[in-house]
């Protein structure tokens, strides 16, 4: 079941990111920590993509209507990719910034870089906390959560180096640990964007779909199927049409063919919305995923004109 994170826990979240923020840049201004001053503009982002987040779970839960007849479920996902490639824009960023550093080395102050960060880990793991319940069941939150967690690792490295650097004079530290970091935020912000392009390009589950045709097939009065379609809504629903030939049967003897497929489809592949369409000769010769004749002389004809 899918757990929802409340909006007291996002204005908490949120808060805290401030508060960090504010922090790390006195800090980092205080100290000559690049480190210190990369995270605090991380954390900045941070607060915006969990406002962003907040809205996006608000908004994802409208009903459906006449002008979302599937809802607004895509408004986490579309906050999932913003939340995914800002995290990966602001880790270039660093990375660019670090080089810089390394080339240009600067003393810090390894007493007030090692304060300042472990306050910052102490408040990214209270958020992290607050975020947790809701991470499993949403990109959207996942992409948040993961924003919080990077910046926790990126406190647990500022600590490491604020320590090595109270007691040695190591100038390439601070700009080598910002790269570490950055790097790791970006190996996982990664697979987000992947997974949240793959749901708003509407490509097609992971299915066996051979599986599929063969267990509708063994539906008493079902001689074949075609014309296949599936996409998913968002991480949890997945859609799904097909054209099915049936038997010359009447209409009522259809629909329990109608609710066998949708038992199946649902209990065996956790497929959510059905859209089924019986037939009895039409299409029976064409593929799983066939477009239908009519459909290709309406693209032929398009690229013809053109």
């Amino acid at each position: 079941m899918e757990e929802k994170v409340t909006g007291k826990r996002f204005f908490a979240v949120t808060l805290l990111n401030i508060l960090i923020t504010i922090v790390e840049i006195v800090g980092g201004a205080l100290s000559g920590s690049l480190a210190l001053l990369s995270d605090a503009f991380h954390n900045l982002g941070d607060s915006l993509s969990i406002v962003l987040g907040y809205f996006a779970q608000h908004i994802g839960g409208h009903p459906e209507n006449r002008q979302r007849t599937y809802g607004y479920r895509r408004a986490e996902i579309l906050a999932a990719l913003t939340n995914g490639t800002l995290l990966v824009i602001i880790s270039l960023f660093l990375i660019v910034e670090a080089i810089k550093r390394l080339q240009h080395p600067q003393h810090i102050n390894g007493g007030i870089m090692l304060t300042v960060a472990i306050i910052g880990l102490v408040a990214n793991f209270v958020s992290a906390l607050l975020l947790h319940a809701g991470s499993k069941d949403s990109l959207n939150v996942k992409a948040t959560y993961l924003h919080v967690l990077s910046d926790a690792l990126s406190s647990v490295a500022v600590i490491i180096g604020g320590l090595i650097l109270t007691f040695v004079n190591v100038p390439w530290l601070d700009p080598v640990l910002t790269i570490g970091v950055a790097i790791y935020i970006s190996f996982e912000a990664w697979p987000i964007i992947l997974q949240t392009v793959k749901i708003l390009m509407q490509s097609s589950p992971d299915l066996d779909y051979d599986a599929i045709e063969h267990d509708l097939k063994q539906i008493d009065g079902v001689t074949a199927v075609h014309h296949i379609h599936a996409w998913m809504m968002d991480e949890h629903r997945i859609i799904f049409s097909a054209h099915l030939n049936c038997d010359d049967l009447p209409l009522s003897q259809v629909e329990r063919i109608y609710s066998q497929v949708e038992q199946i489809l649902h209990e065996k592949y956790g497929i959510c919305h059905v859209t089924i369409q019986a037939e009895y000769h039409r299409g029976r010769d064409e593929e799983l995923f066939n477009t239908p004749v009519d459909e290709k002389n309406v693209i032929n004809s398009n690229f013809q004109s053109k």
